[in-house]
């Protein structure tokens, strides 16, 4: 049996970040990360299309909590202790620069994930990290002082464990068996699937700023909004998948959303078209978008008003003009099913929350017992955010682990 002071289960971001730095804090530790897989950082490198989302250019805790649907309220204590600025120091302290974009996210600037990678591994081996891929967990036993794991290849015993091994779950059913609940999973960030007359055709059309509701619910959400071959997705989509995770997949991805394309008011929206109907009145309507609206989202809304591609605006009817105003700010659509989100698998559920101890991201019923990032029921909206919770998670767990007798 081969024995260690620390072992860390999964090879991901949240892994390979706490292994490097508890082996950093303590080199006397012998520290191992086991990885099922035949290498590591999956996640880390097909995240933000191949260039990795690092984190994400929001600087105070109590607004970065309020990217997650799931771990707002737990996550509080943990970003005061580290944070958006500690990551973009720890990366560059390790010749890793970052840039923001202009929507918040960021990137390394050689807009590589495997600059990530690289780093990751030159410094799990300059700290003598040891990392044994296609160990497959099969069994976990807490004895006495020690974890004894079973894995594919052979018996591993440890002081410390920490598990990062994301929604995996065979790991969430060893958990169970010690005792610890888990919510169940469901899909979080997705695109919602929609056949309509209004968006066929036009996909990659982009209307800047919408407003988003699940009809029926208190679910809504606002941002840009595309046009896909499918339906729709984009920011104020995909934040209504994450917050609505739980509840979409109650209601088994058939629902309808009501969208408002222009922000504003039936009532207001009514007044605009009035006075346009003066203005504009000798043109046609379907020529004449307005709102900032897209042109060929603009007709399609035309059309659905029933109108022709000869209507004027001095011959809209009252009843036109309410059926414009309707389509422009409360538009049904019915939603079919959900796609995923490029290649971002993201879930809700995981640990219950209520049995770990945030301040050290140790387990409440088991002494030496760590987790860290998406094993836990933490998710975020698309942006960097999952990876902060991966980094700060880990961190605060690394420095608990590195400590040998266990107190700070």
């Amino acid at each position: 049996m081969k024995e260690y002071d620390v072992i860390i289960v999964g090879g991901g971001a949240a892994g390979f970040f706490a292994a490097i730095n508890v082996a950093e804090q303590n080199s006397s530790l012998k520290v191992a990360i086991l990885e099922r897989g035949k290498e590591g950082l999956q996640k880390v490198k097909i995240s933000g299309g191949g260039r990795c989302n690092v984190t994400h250019a929001e600087f105070i805790p109590s607004e970065l909590v309020l990217n997650y649907p799931r771990g707002e309220k737990e996550l509080l204590g943990p970003f005061h202790q580290f944070m958006t600025g500690d990551t973009i120091q720890w990366f560059e302290d390790r010749g890793v620069e970052l840039k923001i974009e202009d929507d918040g996210r960021m990137f390394p600037i050689t807009d590589s994930s495997q600059t990530i990678i690289d780093c990751f591994l030159k410094e799990a081996q300059k700290h003598n990290v040891d990392i044994l891929y296609n160990h497959a967990l099969k069994s976990v036993k807490h004895l006495e002082t020690n974890w004894v794991l079973e894995t594919s290849q052979g018996d591993f015993s440890t002081n410390k464990l920490m598990m990062a091994t994301g929604s995996n779950p065979k790991i969430w059913k060893l958990l169970e068996d010690l005792g610890h609940t888990i919510s169940q999973p469901v899909p979080s960030l997705f695109t919602f699937d929609i056949k309509d007359e209004r968006i066929k055709d036009i996909p990659g059309v982009v209307a800047l700023d919408v407003e988003v509701k699940v009809v029926d619910s208190n679910l809504w959400s606002e941002g840009p909004l595309l046009i896909t071959h499918v339906g729709m997705s984009a920011p104020s989509i995909l934040k209504l998948s994450a917050f609505g995770a739980i509840e979409l997949a109650k209601r088994n991805y058939d629902f309808e959303i009501e969208v408002n394309f222009i922000k504003q008011s039936f009532e207001d929206c009514i007044e605009q078209l009035k006075n346009l109907k003066q203005d504009l009145a000798k043109k046609t309507v379907l020529k004449s978008a307005q709102f900032e609206l897209p042109k060929r989202l603009w007709q399609k809304l035309v059309l659905a008003a029933q109108m022709t591609s000869e209507t004027r605006w001095a011959d809209l009817s009252k009843m036109q003009l309410e059926e414009l105003a309707s389509q422009l700010t409360q538009a049904i659509f019915h939603v079919t099913g959900k796609s995923t989100f490029k290649e971002e698998f993201v879930t809700a559920g995981g640990l219950n929350l209520k049995e770990v101890n945030f301040k050290t991201f140790e387990s409440k019923l088991h002494e030496n017992l760590f987790f860290a990032g998406e094993i836990l029921n933490i998710d975020a909206i698309t942006g960097g955010f999952n990876f902060q919770n991966a980094w700060s998670g880990a961190y605060i767990a690394a420095l608990e682990m590195s400590n040998e007798n266990g107190q700070h």
